[in-house]
């Protein structure tokens, strides 16, 4: 055998490789292919020796054996060609982007890749895109997880159905091959794998490592399509492969040897390992009865276990496993070796074979225990959950295969029993109630398996099958899964429980609420919803009972397991009661959905007793957390009390909690409910009418919260009707109303907010309304705005106003608020509402509102407000606010009136109780139960126990003025006594007797006699009676006086047109006077009580002090008026001081405020202009010795250089076709000009010749604000010192204005003397062109005067700000000469400073001067300072008077020869030259000020020049034809008609012979359209207005003309008027005026020009035909939808380094993709997004991070987020993509951005800045 000898040898041939393959499929085709069989077995024997490690030669080995001789890639094509898969199946690990559509969706977890759904149409559909957190794979195709009408147009179509069938020898050779390679690979997992105690430095990633290559063959051979993956399942379920190979042959030691590896390996598998199975029989069993149970339990601080082999069907689920097959060995190896990633996505690549699908499913099963505990011993839970995840999605989201195994594995017995299994290794004794007698066991929140939820993939796996009908029903059906649950759900009943601190504030603030909170929510209310979800109809009706009887066994044992009597334990509190909520959601379904009787579903009085203790203690809790009594238990326990109400918590928490207690309500006695909650609730003793009492168990602070607790926990539960009678779209209605009452809200904070169950927000449940539909049926959508500080708002939802009117339920707000100053939110934009639809101003109190009906078997809800017991509480507490008492408020009495009209408006339907109570009157306070009656019911006397100190013992009693009754001994024994806790004492003891058959013996004590005394209360009380003599009509009426303040506030006129519904919304008075009308309206007896307490009203007589009383409610009157004018007049005087500031401190954004230092054109006209110093605040002039300056910001800029020609902004690519062209940009345009011009000419004329600064440019803008150079020293200093972190560089010299808080970096020093060139400097000239000619001459030459000494303060700032200037922008924006550096270099940088800030003025008024002044720009403009500052350096270089272009400009010099001489350069002709920025040198290098005369002078002559340059560019762009045309034309010889002027030039320039040959294409497209006269009119005004607009800024800035507004046509003859160049708008060479001879003058100018010629033409046509005009700098123009740059971007490599950035960003400037943060490009330590800023923006970027849709701006040193433009269809900005959901470019938003950048003002606006340390 030649290939067995040759194997050793290292480098094998590719051909004999191939010659071998093919000789063996040869062989193996035959009918007798033994010998071929027994040739491949040795050759793989060889080629796969497991000890020779997994070297690449064995795959190729592998690869050219598969393909039988053919190239192993030509096979995988052939193979792929078979596919006849209908799935796409796709497998991603995290961070995958994927997309879910929950309209196509039939699970909740489905998921599709990009490419599907891009493919599919899902237009209009509910999607978003996602973050894939653990994987998961693509179910296009899949009809059991997804509807067809979602499938993508690829799997639409059932491609497997024409697919030909595989020829039998194209997969023959896999066959056989591909069983060995498999159980190598296990053979390598066995052998590498150590158990964790015998190595403590086991590293499987090492062993995984070496199978890398093979395991990704293995995949890649997945990708292959459906004809190979069916090879591979026939392989990998084989049994009778798998017997063969997997204990080795006889003779292979290293095979023998790690199959006992795998064996020792597998005993440790199952659930109880060999050592408890012992033990674990004796356990006790909770299957049984709870009658034995005690005896089971005697044993305390033993952890209870649940004998868990008895509690499953099938002890199987507890033995060791079993391997059958290669699959299930190989998950087996997967689940040892913690999931790595590579074989999950194998073995998930598969699942597109259904046979596959099958078997995997079944094996996962049966391998979940081992999974479960594996993944409890792990170090990586996190990762390992995901993954495990990953796989579990896949597999039981669909429901016919959850059914299947559920059916054939067992998994619901399974998936319970790993539940408890895990649970149990966290248990700890419970100890609530008796810590001595507790035998009941919860989980310890502490313990990492809850802290880390490491439960979490086997509880979202439960909860996914639960999701299927049929397994659902299923678990409900079957009794030996019920009993474990419940007992699953009882370890989390009572757990972390808090104990209130009395003493010292708890050291240790534990955050193990957290677990308990998420536990309860995941473990117990997600598992419950879901089987909720499938009880909703009659056919369901035996479920509800079943789980409804077992959760009150649970209860029950439960209550004896803590050792409950009737009391619960002082200052305990635990918030998880999982057993009474499942009791109570099962109930309320019930009732609801199945009609069922609730009295069939409930247990005796006395388990509802117990049942509502511990809901009733949370409640209570509740509001001593809010009154501050648990406050040394540390913030947590407040944090508990708000995850408790918590959006999503609340309806797994609260809501069944309060249904709960109104079923209680509903069946105990009113009575003892009651007094239950005043005595929870600890207000007892606070009930008496006495002033003064003690109260045992509250400091007085505590007693007025706890009491509106009370109260208003009474209303909670008195009218809310959530599970009571409300529809699911009702009760969606209120939580939204309340909400949105509660502040405005964005869609998807109002989606979060909104509690889930009942309402589903994905897909419309049918019958129900949607979410979309509801909002928009109660409020109005607010389209996000901009404030002008450019704070961006999102799009806001807000009520409607009749919501507002009729809807606002301060109840609900009350019950959902998290934070309790939402509820004062809620009641401020309730009173903001009323005052501006104007029904009421003032302070209005919470409305009243209309509940809807109670559901029939709620009745017994209403009887709580008909009971005595609340009517005493209403009775006394309207007498102590009356008589105002202590602790007694306003929403108090707003709870007390509440309760009164709930029960005015619920009266007891049945009569009988009536007649019953009558009996009983003389013992009791009132004489019925009903309150209609009871309101009239006049108390006399009542008994009060007082300390001896209070008033009452002073005289025996206070008589009221009108009624001289005589007390009699007959009254003082009727006198009422009033005990809340004997009430409620009695009531239990008689519920208990009845239900112990001895209700016969059973004695009603008389409440009087039982006098009950709180233990250990002082003794000196003693028992006084009252005299009272008033009804609750006549209280409320003597409230109402008080209230208005007037005596008769209600007259008996009042009475007869009364009408309840008038008051809906107003105050106390209202309320009040809405509850008078209605017991009047319903009850004759009230009206004729109320008609005669009208009649004789009398004011209250405290007994606290007679006299003053009067004079006090007279005098409230008065000091609330003598209050509200002090009020008045202080918010006048504030109003009045802030108009001052704002006319001082100008805002970024207010034009029409006049700056501080206007210029001085308000001055007289001869006066020094005096500036204000901010700091110091003195006023004075800007001295030499003491100099102010301006406040300003320096920053480079590049946005001049980012100008285009055409108006429409470049589109960002997002395709790999589209790319942006940089060439066509200002800036590069000039760069190119000037290397052009120094190819040629010499540097230092070059280098005046042209402005630099489009690219870095310096930009010089300020508030306004000035201040003394040496206070501002002193400031810099302060802040140096100033430790508070601020958001800038003081060492940079950064600062923000002391007024305005404006940032800043310099000072710019402000000259001394006049602010304008005014009077002499103003006066018209009639002097001749010719002798200003001359002046300026002389004036160019007398540089030397400047009227500022060198050595003073004044020069030394001016100095220290041109250095600043300097190094504001980087050195390569300031050396453009050939000698860095040098004079010449400088001199450029200068003007160029003058240049780029006059240019960028011009930008921001719109580019032309049409506006006219009134530009906020104007106002705040420093150019006039920094004219004289830049003109105090430029004194420092002289122009020497032979190169002086001004002589070139006026006068003709005839000989020329000399000016050249052959070793240096020629200078740079005038027609070359840039025409504005010689204006800027002639100006800044004459002495300043500088009269007007001769500013005009050279403008006129510069204009010339321009005009002359306008002719050259034309001339160059006519067409050969053209030209000729022109020079022939006969035109009147004048120095004023361009027509002869143009002649001119042609005629010059067509002497040198070349200019114009160069007729190349794009010339002639130039020329394609005819020249008329009006057109070459036009395009001459065009190229000279650039230089008009500049020279009169400059004029307007150094002399202060007015700029006035007009048209956009008349603008070039309105500038040249302004100009003093004599025009008329007909034409634009009527401006002209020639020094010397016009044609002269031109001739020389072209003569330079032909001079230079020979031989560089392209150069010169592109030097003559530059066009000045630039259009507006615009940002790149951005696609509509997100999700074309999202998907192009996301996944594109980088340009420098290759590789797809973690965090991709893009330059909106200029389209440049970056890495933000990216390691990869760094370079000298700074990253790319700060590299590009300063290379693009000159350090200032604007890049989108396409992860993430939000803008950064990167500005220096500094950065900022500056939002998005990017908003959903709500007008929501999606930071971070977390929704979703599609996103559009909001134009408004975009347009605000553009605008910062090109104003320069993003310093300005955005606040929250932080440095980048070059890190992003």
């Amino acid at each position: 055998m030649l290939s067995v000898t040759l194997i050793s040898e290292p480098q094998i041939s590719a051909s004999f490789l191939k010659s071998t393959a093919a000789h063996l499929k040869a062989d193996l085709k035959r009918t007798d292919n033994s010998s071929g069989l027994r040739q491949l077995q040795e050759l793989l024997d060889s080629v796969l020796h497991p000890e020779r490690g997994s070297e690449p030669e064995a795959l190729e080995w592998c690869k050219w054996l598969l393909a039988g001789g053919d190239g192993f890639d030509e096979f995988c094509r052939t193979v792929r060609s078979y596919d006849n898969a209908t799935l796409c199946g796709l497998v991603w690990t995290a961070n995958f982007v994927a997309y879910r559509c929950r309209t196509c969706g039939i699970s909740p977890c489905m998921s599709l890749c990009a490419e599907c759904f891009n493919n599919g149409d899902h237009t209009g559909h509910d999607f978003n895109m996602f973050r894939s957190q653990a994987g998961g794979a693509c179910d296009c195709g899949d009809g059991n997880v997804m509807r067809e009408s979602g499938f993508c147009s690829r799997h639409r179509l059932k491609t497997g159905e024409n697919v030909p069938s595989v020829p039998r020898d194209l997969l023959l050779m896999s066959e056989m091959v591909l069983p060995r390679f498999i159980i190598t690979i296990i053979q390598y997992l066995r052998d590498g794998y150590t158990e964790p105690e015998s190595a403590a430095d086991r590293d499987l990633q090492k062993v995984l490592q070496q199978l890398d290559l093979h395991i990704s063959f293995l995949e890649e051979l997945t990708k292959m399509g459906g004809a190979m993956r069916t090879v591979l399942t026939k392989i990998l379920t084989n049994q009778q492969t798998f017997k063969e190979l997997s204990m080795g042959q006889e003779e292979n030691v290293y095979a023998k040897r790690n199959y006992e590896k795998y064996l020792s390996a597998l005993k440790s598998s199952g659930l109880l390992s060999v050592e408890e199975k012992g033990t674990g029989a004796g356990a006790t069993d909770t299957a049984a009865g709870a009658g034995e149970d005690q005896d089971g339990l005697q044993g305390v601080g033993q952890r209870k276990r649940v004998k868990l082999s008895s509690s499953t069907k099938d002890p199987s689920i507890m033995d060791t496993l079993k391997h059958k097959c290669f699959l299930e060995e190989l998950l087996f190896w997967t689940i040892k070796y913690e999931f790595p990633q590579k074989m999950v996505t194998f073995l998930l690549n598969m699942l597109p074979d259904q046979d596959y699908k099958i078997t995997f499913t079944k094996t996962f099963v049966q391998h979940y225990a081992f999974i479960m505990k594996t993944l409890m011993k792990s170090h990586e839970s996190d990762t390992m959950s995901n993954r495990i995840v990953h796989i579990s999605v896949q597999l039981f989201s669909n429901e016919e295969l959850a059914r299947h195994v559920t059916e054939e594995c067992q998994l619901l017995d399974i998936m319970v029993t790993v539940l408890i299994y895990m649970m149990e290794s966290c248990l700890i004794k419970s100890e609530l109630q008796d810590e001595e007698s507790n035998h009941h066991v919860v989980v310890n929140c502490g313990e990492a398996l809850l802290k880390n939820n490491t439960y979490w993939p086997l509880v979202s796996d439960f909860i996914n099958i639960l999701s299927h009908q049929s397994v659902a029903k299923r678990f409900l059906e079957d009794q030996s899964l019920l009993l474990p649950w419940m007992s699953f759900v009882s370890f989390f009943q009572g757990m972390n429980l808090n104990k209130r601190e009395l003493n010292e504030h708890v050291e240790f603030e534990s955050q193990t609420y957290y677990a308990a909170f998420a536990a309860e929510l995941e473990a117990c209310a997600q598992p419950m919803w879901g089987l909720l979800t499938h009880c909703k109809v009659k056919e369901t009706q035996e479920y509800t009972k079943t789980v409804v009887q077992y959760c009150l066994d649970t209860l029950q044992m439960w209550f004896d397991a803590i050792g409950f009597v009737d009391e619960p334990a002082l200052n305990q509190l635990t918030f998880h009661l999982p057993l009474h909520r499942y009791y109570a959601m099962f109930l309320s379904k019930g009732v609801k959905c199945q009609g069922l009787d609730l009295d069939s579903l409930l247990p005796d009085q006395e388990m509802l007793m117990k049942i509502m203790v511990h809901p009733l203690q949370i409640q209570a809790s509740l509001s001593e957390i809010h009154s501050n009594m648990w406050v040394r238990n540390g913030l947590q326990i407040k944090g508990q009390a708000m995850t408790y109400v918590q959006s999503h918590f609340c309806n797994s928490m609260i809501d069944p909690d309060i249904y709960l207690l109104q079923v209680c309500a509903s069946r105990l006695d009113p009575d003892y409910f009651i007094s239950s909650v005043f005595e929870r609730f600890k207000v007892v003793d606070l009930l008496t009418m006495a002033s003064q009492h003690q109260n045992a168990v509250l400091d007085s602070e505590q007693e007025r919260p706890m009491l509106e607790g009370a109260l208003t926990f009474l209303v909670i539960l008195s009218s809310l009707r959530i599970h009571l009678g409300m529809s699911d779209d009702e009760i969606l209605r209120a939580e939204m109303v309340s909400q949105l009452c509660m502040n405005d809200r964005t869609h998807s904070s109002l989606l979060d907010l909104i509690p889930e169950n009942p309402n589903p927000k994905s897909g419309v449940v049918p019958g129900s309304c949607s979410f979309e539909e509801m909002l928009s049926a109660v409020a109005d959508f607010k389209a996000p705005v901009f404030e002008p500080g450019g704070s961006m708002q999102q799009g806001m939802y807000t009520p409607k106003a009749e919501v507002w009117e009729k809807e606002f339920d301060p109840i609900m707000v009350i019950l959902r608020t998290v934070y309790r100053r939402d509820v004062q939110s809620a009641m401020d934009r309730y009173s903001a509402f009323l005052k501006q639809s104007g029904i009421q101003t003032g302070n209005p109190w919470p409305p009243y509102k209309e509940r809807t009906p109670l559901h029939p078997c709620y009745k017994g809800l209403v009887r709580l407000l008909h009971c005595k017991t609340l009517h005493i509480v209403i009775f006394t507490l309207l007498y102590k606010i009356w008589m105002d008492h202590q602790n007694m408020s306003e929403h108090v009495l707003c709870m007390v009136l509440y309760l009164i009209e709930l029960g005015l408006d619920n009266p007891v339907q049945d009569d009988k109780v009536e007649e019953v109570s009558i009996e009983h009157c003389h013992d009791s306070w009132f004489p019925g139960t009903s309150l209609l009656s009871n309101l009239h019911h006049v108390i006399n006397f009542v008994r009060v126990r007082v300390p001896e100190t209070a008033p009452e013992v002073d005289g025996l009693f206070i008589l009221p003025a009108y009624s001289p009754s005589v007390v009699s001994p007959q009254n003082l024994r009727e006198a009422q006594v009033f005990s809340l806790v004997a009430e409620r004492r009695r009531k239990f003891q008689e519920i208990i007797n009845r239900s112990n058959h001895e209700a016969s013996q059973a004695v009603r004590p008389k409440s009087s006699s039982s006098r009950w005394l709180p233990p250990g209360s002082p003794p000196q009380l003693v028992t006084e009676i009252l005299e009272i003599g008033e009804s609750m009509l006549s209280l409320l009426v003597k409230l109402h006086q008080k209230l208005s303040g007037k005596q008769n506030s209600l007259s008996l006129s009042w009475l007869a047109e009364v009408d309840p519904a008038h008051h809906a919304h107003g105050d106390g008075l209202t309320a009040i006077e809405r509850i008078l009308a209605k017991a009047a309206t319903r009850s004759r007896h009230s009206k004729r009580c109320l008609q005669e307490i009208c009649g004789k009203v009398c004011p209250p007589i405290p007994p606290k002090k007679n006299s003053p009383g009067d004079k006090k409610s007279m005098d409230k009157e008065e000091r609330r008026q003598r209050a509200r004018e002090r009020q008045q007049k202080l918010l006048a005087e504030f109003a009045s001081r802030q108009k001052s500031f704002m006319e001082t401190a100008m805002d970024v954004e207010s034009p029409e405020t006049d700056a501080v230092m206007d210029m001085g054109s308000a001055e007289p006209l001869d006066s020094e202009v005096l500036y204000d110093c901010v700091i110091c605040g003195q006023s004075g002039p800007s001295t030499e010795d003491r100099p102010t300056g301006l406040v300003v910001l320096l920053q480079a800029s590049s946005v001049l250089g980012h100008r285009c020609r055409s108006d429409t902004p470049k589109r960002l690519p997002i395709t790999d076709e589209e790319h942006i062209y940089p060439e066509d940009t200002c800036g590069a345009t000039h760069d190119v000009r000037l290397s052009l011009m120094q190819r040629y000419f010499k540097d230092s004329s070059c280098l005046q010749s042209v402005s630099i600064g489009w690219d870095g440019g310096v930009y010089v803008q300020t508030c306004g604000h000035t201040l003394h150079i040496d206070c501002h020293k002193s400031y810099m200093e302060s802040l140096r010192n100033d430790q508070v972190l601020q958001g800038f560089s003081v060492d940079k010299g950064e600062f923000t204005c002391p007024l305005c808080r404006q940032f800043a970096n310099s000072v710019l020093p402000c000259r001394p003397g006049r602010g304008m060139e005014t009077g002499a400097w103003h006066a018209p000239s009639n002097k001749s062109m010719s002798t200003l000619v001359k002046e300026v001459k002389d004036l160019q030459e007398q540089l030397g005067i400047f009227p500022v000494s060198v050595e003073s303060n004044l020069s030394k700032e001016m100095e220290s700000v041109i250095k600043d200037i300097k190094n504001t922008t980087q050195k390569k924006y300031m050396d453009y000469g050939k000698n860095p550096g040098s004079p010449d270099n400088d001199f450029l940088f200068m003007y160029s400073v003058a240049r780029t800030n006059l240019e960028l003025e011009l930008v921001h008024r719109g580019g032309n001067l049409c506006s006219g002044g009134a530009s906020a720009a104007a106002k705040r403009s420093c150019l006039n300072q920094l004219f004289h500052v830049l003109a105090m350096h430029m004194r420092l270089y002289s122009i020497d008077s032979a190169y002086n272009p001004w002589t070139r400009l006026t006068q003709s010099m005839h000989s020329r020869d000399h000016v050249y001489c052959d070793d240096e350069r020629p200078e740079v002709p005038m027609l070359f030259r840039d025409v504005p920025s010689l204006l800027i040198i002639f100006i800044l290098t004459m002495p300043q000020p500088l009269r007007k005369e001769h500013f005009t002078c050279v403008v006129k002559v510069l204009y010339s020049l321009q005009y002359t340059q306008a002719l050259a560019a034309l001339s160059v762009r006519f067409s050969r034809e053209e030209r000729l045309a022109w020079s022939k034309k006969n035109t009147p010889n004048s120095d004023k008609s361009w027509e002869s002027l143009l002649c001119h030039m042609i005629s010059e320039l067509t002497k040198a012979k070349d200019v114009y040959d160069t007729n190349s294409e794009e010339t002639l497209v130039l020329s394609s359209s005819v020249w008329s006269p009006q057109s070459i009119e036009f395009s001459l005004q065009q190229f000279c207005l650039p230089f008009l607009r500049l020279s009169c800024l400059l004029q307007h800035h150094l002399y202060g003309d007015s700029l006035p507004g007009c048209l956009v046509e008349e603008e070039f003859s309105l500038l040249a008027g302004c100009l003093g160049l004599a025009g008329s708008a007909q034409s634009s060479a009527a401006c002209l005026e020639w020094n010397v001879n016009a044609l002269d003058l031109i001739s020389q100018w072209c003569s330079e020009e032909i001079y230079f010629v020979s031989g560089f033409l392209e150069s010169l046509q592109s030097l003559l035909g530059q066009d000045p005009q630039w259009a507006a700098p615009r940002l790149l123009h951005l696609p509509d939808n997100y999700n074309t740059i999202f998907q192009y971007y996301h996944r594109k490599s980088c340009t420098s380094c290759g590789k797809t950035p973690k965090d991709p960003a893009l330059c909106l400037v200029c389209g440049a993709f970056v890495c933000l943060k990216g390691q990869c490009c760094k370079q000298q330590g700074v990253c790319e997004c700060v590299l590009h800023s300063q290379h693009c923006g000159a350090a200032t970027g604007i890049f989108l991070l396409i992860n993430a849709s939000v803008i950064i701006i990167i500005r220096g040193h500094r950065f900022c987020l500056w939002g998005s433009v990017y908003l959903d269809a709500h007008g929501e900005e999606d930071r971070d993509l977390r929704r979703g959901k599609p996103l559009y470019l909001c134009e408004e938003r975009y347009r605000v951005l553009e605008q910062q950048w090109v104003s320069h003002t993003f310093d300005h606006i955005n606040k929250r800045w932080g440095p980048h340390y070059n890190g992003l």
